[in-house]
């Protein structure tokens, strides 16, 4: 099968700095190219999309020319880069236009999860989403289930803007499926401006000992709310394989999905990724 991952992390500490891996120490080494092909060995992933993995700010810039830089070779598979950046910033526009014009910058991520709930609806954030119209980018929201009420408001406010929903919206499945995430993601889906992410939940789950089981109530709501038109994987690699080897999630997503139509298996897979981040063929 082939497949486009429309979320896979690099990271580089010997060069970048990324606070938040202090409590991870899994997570708290080097990944790079090497260790993403050799996760995905036997995985035709023709496509993948590199998305931000929360640099340190003084590294936004930095880190986002490096993958660019990175995106350009040949024997790497990244044809898309969602960059970090910080909406409630002043300097927002001229750091967008810093990096602006490569044909394989994207997007935009604020990783919003552990951020006070109401930054995504400050004013100059919302003029600074705002904005990423007229430079032809998208905005990917990565929140907590409990949050989806505030990013729905910020989408209601910016009707130009692409927004991709990371990770399903993080239910919680470990402790439960809550009203509150169904009830969120049914009316984030109502919104036309935005499209999901099947990715990254299985640490969502509990690590130890979470089953396909676990998971599928989740993923068939996230495909029933938005249609198989306006969902897309992700691997959310190297972040998954604290819970699971990435081949696993792709197994298990494979599992849940196999009843679906062979056409609608290749737009999760593959159409709806090159379409909804205009990925060359």
């Amino acid at each position: 099968m082939r497949l486009i991952d429309t979320h896979q992390h690099l990271w580089d500490l010997d060069v970048f700095t990324y606070s938040w891996m202090k409590g991870q120490p899994v997570l708290n080494r080097n990944f790079g190219l090497a260790d993403y092909q050799a996760a995905t060995a036997g995985i035709e992933v023709v496509q993948s999309v590199f998305v931000e993995a929360d640099v340190d700010p003084h590294f936004m810039i930095d880190e986002a020319r490096h993958i660019l830089a990175l995106a350009e070779r040949e024997d790497n598979p990244i044809s898309g880069v969602v960059a970090a950046a910080r909406p409630e910033a002043d300097d927002f526009i001229s750091h967008i236009t810093a990096i602006a014009g490569h044909p394989a910058l994207k997007g935009i991520r604020r990783l919003l999860q552990a951020e006070r709930d109401e930054l995504a609806l400050d004013p100059t954030f919302l003029k600074n989403i705002a904005a990423l119209e007229k430079f032809g980018l998208s905005f990917d929201i990565c929140v907590r289930a409990h949050q989806l009420r505030y990013a729905i408001e910020m989408v209601r406010q910016t009707p130009g803007v692409q927004f991709i929903l990371d990770h399903c919206g993080n239910p919680e499945i470990a402790t439960g499926i809550t009203n509150v995430w169904r009830e969120g993601m049914a009316e984030m889906a109502s919104l036309p401006n935005v499209t999901c992410k099947v990715s990254g939940i299985v640490v969502n789950g509990n690590w130890e000992n979470w089953t396909p089981a676990d998971l599928q109530p989740a993923i068939e709501w996230t495909i029933e709310c938005f249609g198989w038109d306006r969902v897309m994987f992700g691997s959310d690699w190297p972040v998954c394989t604290l819970a699971a080897p990435l081949k696993r999630w792709v197994e298990t997503l494979e599992g849940i999905v196999a009843s679906a139509s062979p056409e609608n298996r290749r737009k999760l897979y593959l159409e709806n990724a090159r379409r909804i981040y205009r990925l060359a063929d």
